[in-house]
């Protein structure tokens, strides 16, 4: 697989789970706490499934507009994508995470949403990173 790359981003991390996140130009910093679900203490920090669950539902909301133009569709501006991520044990040893994005298309109808969602699930990165590396389910509501 080759990608034309046409921006790139640099973020680190110090202390893992209860550390720190900071993108190189400092648009973005963030504290990081475990979840009290994980074993850690909780706190008011954020951790690296709500990034990601953020970051995927931002992406997939591209896709649906990328989407909309090649079917000539038009995506609502009130379209909201909710990404619900999981983290566990796997059964394999280690841990996975799961996926699933609610799609709100309010005034679309039923059958061009269902097109223009399994589109935007083709173009969308995120979507292709994870595709046959997890399961992500995907419901229009």
């Amino acid at each position: 697989m080759s990608v034309d790359v046409k921006y790139r981003t640099r973020a680190a991390a110090t202390g893992g789970r209860d550390g720190q996140a900071r993108s190189e130009d400092g648009r973005f910093e963030a504290k990081l706490s475990t979840p009290a679900e994980l074993g850690g203490a909780g706190g008011d920090g954020t951790n690296p499934e709500q990034l990601f669950a953020a970051g995927y539902a931002a992406c997939f909301i591209g896709a649906l507009k990328v989407a909309g133009m090649q079917l000539k569709l038009s995506v609502p501006n009130d379209a909201k994508v909710t990404a619900t991520v999981g983290i566990g044990p796997r059964s394999e040893g280690g841990f996975g995470i799961t996926a699933d994005l609610a799609v709100e298309l309010p005034g679309m109808d039923r059958a061009d949403a269902e097109r223009l969602v399994a589109t935007a699930h083709q173009i969308c990165p995120y979507s292709n990173a994870t595709r046959n590396n997890l399961d992500v389910g995907l419901t229009i509501v």
